[in-house]
């Protein structure tokens, strides 16, 4: 086969969350560009909406859903008609994502449960529901979006985010845990790390921190709006299929200080 071959998604279905805008929408956008038919869901029904119409444009399938990844309900909703509609689930990258700023003595609890639910438990959930068509069908990938905040502590003058970095430090260790008990089933179990790219969710802290992080970032600049791509293309392709467990760091170089 020849290795441009590796990279094609013509025929899979991916699901992305959080696929509307921002980093999610990045890695649909590049699934899509590779052949893939995507879905893309977040509790922000209308900016999935236009997504699905982009991707349209791109020559693939695309359906839209509004879907809270704490409501079971709506992640059943989301993978039954998945599944009716393309006839499989090959791909799932869970990306929906909420943080919270604020000294470790200030976090109110609500803020902290809410983090840890949408980002741990959202991706088990979803993960959990998605994982039962894929071990049925005898393969798929599942992508993890981490982040480099979960590799340790960040400096709280413009990274004061404890339940965010810790809930992505946990998503490391889920997605190697599930890696070992899924391997079995032919499925792979990866994630992402990026660094800093400027999206909604960043804004804030990129404009408090920008000097300190493009210090910290051998590349000297912030993620762009390919940059995730081609990662994402890799570990949802037949090109990482002896790939699993992996944490591939997208960040300019700064997990390597």
């Amino acid at each position: 086969m020849n290795v441009l071959e590796l990279f094609k998604l013509e025929g899979k279905t991916a699901i992305v969350t959080g696929g509307g805008r921002g980093l999610g929408a990045q890695v649909a956008q590049g699934l899509a560009e590779a052949g893939a038919n995507v879905v893309v869901c977040s509790r922000k029904l209308e900016a999935c909406l236009e997504m699905s119409e982009e991707l349209k444009k791109l020559g693939v399938d695309s359906l839209a859903f509004s879907c809270d990844v704490t409501n079971q309900e709506d992640i059943k909703k989301v993978v039954d008609e998945t599944k009716a509609h393309f006839g499989s689930i090959d791909i799932l990258v869970n990306n929906s994502g909420a943080t919270w700023g604020a000294p470790v003595v200030d976090m109110p609890i609500e803020a902290w449960q809410k983090v840890m639910n949408v980002n741990v438990t959202g991706t088990f959930l979803m993960s959990q529901e998605v994982g039962k068509v894929m071990i049925e069908q005898e393969g798929g990938k599942i992508i993890n979006i981490a982040s480099i905040a979960g590799f340790g502590g960040t400096d709280p003058r413009y990274m004061d985010t404890i339940g965010y970095n810790t809930s992505k430090g946990a998503i490391m260790t889920f997605t190697k845990d599930l890696a070992t008990k899924w391997g079995q089933h032919n499925i792979n179990v990866n994630a992402i790390a990026p660094g800093f790219f400027p999206t909604k969710m960043s804004k804030g802290l990129i404009h408090t921190g920008k000097d300190k992080i493009l210090e910290g970032t051998p590349l000297n600049r912030l993620g762009s709006d390919a940059d995730l791509k081609g990662a994402a293309l890799f570990l949802a392709s037949k090109a990482s299929d002896y790939v699993s467990g992996d944490i591939l760091s997208v960040d300019g170089g700064a997990h390597a200080l």
